[in-house]
């Protein structure tokens, strides 16, 4: 028997914006230490003694970001590529199907990558006391003790035991107020820490009987995938017709063989910037600071500045938040608003709302420095061994300029290398790429300038990384 992780990590966690957008979400950024919750996730399931190989299910734009990801923490994935979002309950009919098709007889274990979890011997020790149930038969999630009346989370009220030392789940109950928490806590519930073990036969059958949209979505999928670059794709057209909904919706607070263990170890899903406080250390004051941060008689707070000097003074209880190009600012208590904040700015099209100035890429990533209405400076980094596409631009020309490293650029029919301090042109309509011979990093500097500098001007030609 193989207890094979699939670390679902498709999420935006815009309740972490603006460290956490679309573009970047929050399971890639290191927030706690040097590593991400994805990698820290993927750590946690290294032992090969008790883990199999993961399967991770992302979003397609994610794909080469959750592999370099892995592969400098030292494990090797298997990638499941969502085409589209549909939410936790196809992603795991996908998963599960999958397990079925390609890993005979192995248990799921279902993990949320960006969830944090310190105490990794009890993690261990939690997910062996779980395998007795659902080697019988039960979905187990894992259920954490309480340590405050918290509002944020969904909870479990166990009820008879079934198997080992698993109980069945005498009723899900959904995120309380304040006084209802206490209520719950004081009755013995557990908070619902949205991670699970099953059989893949006995997950199926249950979406098969609670989901059919859903299990037939999957299944087209996968029986009609595509393999890119070693990464499985679903097929989107099956893939679009799963209703775009939780596993706990559509499964789990339905079905009777729900089993829930009492986890023997620390957890947090970081959802909201408070979430973020409660899990860090904190100095005397009761503050967590990240950054070029300065304070004055401020407590309470959570202070994070990527590069700009962020100051408070007389302010407790805070959440300041700065980036390059956004700044956000709440009570700790109301930062789980920012939310509905990201969705309104979504609505009008602010480009903040969703991307960050820095934009990862298969080959490395780019970052604008200006932008200015017939022009757009770049900073372009392309890893070792790394390409962009053969590509052309209708309204632009570009000038790149060498910062460091070795550039191996094309131009129409000319092929030429650039060294530190060297340029070129590129005509608009030119066909060009840029690619990286050398050792190490390539960083230029790119000028445009032209009618339109969006990123939808760009008519790829060829693209070693598959892109259309």
């Amino acid at each position: 028997m193989t207890i094979v992780p699939v670390i679902l990590c498709g999420g935006s966690g815009t309740r972490l914006w603006p460290v956490s957008r679309d573009s970047f979400p929050k399971q890639f950024v290191p927030l706690l230490g040097e590593l991400s919750t994805f990698q820290a996730t993927l750590k946690r399931v290294a032992d090969p003694t008790l883990f199999g190989k993961p399967v991770v299910v992302t979003n397609e734009k994610f794909r080469f970001l959750a592999e370099e990801q892995a592969a400098n923490v030292g494990v090797s994935v298997d990638i499941v590529m969502e085409p589209i979002p549909r939410d936790s309950a196809a992603a795991i009919a996908a998963a599960a199907v999958y397990l079925h098709r390609y890993r005979a007889g192995a248990i799921g274990l279902v993990l949320a990558a960006d969830h944090v979890v310190v105490d990794l011997a009890g993690f261990a020790a939690s997910v062996r006391k779980a395998i007795p149930a659902a080697e019988a038969g039960h979905i187990v999630t894992f259920g954490i003790v309480p340590t405050h009346p918290s509002t944020a989370y969904g909870y479990i009220k166990p009820g008879d035991a079934v198997e080992g030392e698993a109980r069945n789940v005498a009723m899900f109950l959904e995120k309380p107020d304040a006084a209802k928490a206490s209520e719950l806590i004081a009755d013995g519930c557990l908070w619902n820490s949205g991670n699970f073990m099953f059989r893949p036969d006995v997950m199926l059958t249950e979406i098969e009987t609670y989901a059919p949209d859903i299990a037939i979505a999957a299944s087209d999928a996968i029986a009609n995938h595509t393999m890119d670059l070693g990464a499985l794709r679903l097929n989107e057209e099956a893939f679009a017709k799963a209703p775009k909904i939780s596993i706990d919706y559509a499964v789990m607070q339905k079905t009777k063989h729900a089993a829930v263990v009492k986890a023997a170890f620390d957890w947090s899903d970081i959802g909201t910037w408070g979430a973020l406080w409660e899990a860090s250390e904190r100095d005397e004051k009761g503050n967590r600071l990240s950054g070029n941060v300065r304070l004055l008689e401020t407590s309470g707070s959570l202070v994070h500045s990527e590069d700009v000097l962020t100051t408070v003074a007389g302010l407790d209880d805070v959440v300041v938040i700065t980036t390059r190009d956004a700044v956000f600012v709440a009570s700790r208590e109301a930062s789980g608003d920012v939310k509905a904040l990201v969705e309104d700015m979504k609505s009008q099209g602010v480009r903040e709302a969703s991307e960050h100035l820095k934009m990862y890429r298969p080959w490395g990533a780019y970052q604008r420095i200006d932008v200015g209405s017939r022009f757009q400076v770049k900073r372009i980094t392309v890893k070792p061994g790394g390409r962009l596409s053969l590509q052309k631009h209708h309204h632009r020309s570009e000038h790149w300029v060498v910062v460091s490293g070795t550039a191996e650029v094309t131009v129409g029919q000319k092929i030429m290398e650039l060294h530190e301090n060297e340029s070129t042109y590129i005509p608009i309509g030119e066909v060009h790429r840029l690619a990286n011979p050398g050792k190490v990093p390539l960083e230029i500097i790119e000028v445009q300038v032209g009618s339109y500098t969006g990123e939808d001007d760009i008519v790829r030609l060829e693209d070693v990384y598959g892109r259309g």
